[in-house]
């Protein structure tokens, strides 16, 4: 039986089951303070043994939220599972924020952007009353809550998944629309490999828009 120990305020990788149901062995104690991606679902709270079923070809994520290490035992053999996000792919790799100019140029963001919020994972231009988020490759943004805010988003390029509330949405669409309402957590995974592939989010808000409005619940990459 393979286990892993996930050490407090991390996770494992993303991975797609195989062909058989995967069963998900975590001690009782530690239960109520983990997240996990079952699927579709997204649990943060009041998870039961009867949610670490995995079904055949589902997706799943273990994060430890708890103080103290987290043994997961699965009843079968998970190394040739597919890896489909990597939370520390790029937490030893030297970090440089995008160039704006070079980074609009390259990917023809469009004119009249009044402020910018450039990081080395991501790049966000603030137009007048909507945001354009560009993702790198292979990322994943924090998931985060935010207080005062309902963000509203709509995918423009790259087939994300979407983690919304309590639900996973995987490979969303070109056209697709999420609500993210406020106190509920939400992020964004950017499955591609190819290094120019980016997700491209329009984004939207009601209510008090502010950066500092923002509680990381998974911060893998110590993103800020």
């Amino acid at each position: 039986m393979i286990e892993e120990t996930i050490k407090p305020d991390r996770g494992t990788n993303l991975r797609k089951n195989g062909n058989e149901e995967l069963k998900l062995i975590i001690d009782s104690a530690p239960l109520k303070k983990i997240f996990l991606v079952n699927g579709t679902s997204f649990f943060t709270q009041g998870l039961k043994k009867a949610n670490l079923i995995v079904k055949p070809k589902d997706y799943y994520m273990v994060i430890n939220k708890w103080d103290k290490d987290v043994k997961v035992k699965y009843n079968n053999n998970i190394v040739n599972h597919q890896i489909v996000y990597q939370p520390y792919k790029y937490e030893l790799s030297k970090k440089e924020k995008f160039d704006p100019v070079a980074f609009s140029k390259k990917h023809n963001v469009p004119s009249g952007y009044i402020d910018v919020l450039n990081k080395w994972y991501s790049i966000k231009f603030t137009y007048y009353d909507y945001n354009l988020i560009y993702i790198k490759p292979e990322i994943g943004i924090s998931i985060q809550i935010h207080q005062f805010r309902d963000e509203h988003w709509k995918i423009l390029e790259g087939n994300p998944i979407i983690i919304s509330g309590n639900t996973v949405h995987y490979f969303a669409e070109k056209g697709t629309k999420f609500l993210n309402a406020k106190k509920t957590y939400h992020s964004v995974l950017n499955p591609n490999k190819n290094p120019d592939q980016f997700v491209i989010i329009e984004e939207k808000w009601s209510g008090k828009f502010e950066e500092e409005d923002i509680t990381r619940a998974f911060n893998p990459n110590n993103y800020f």
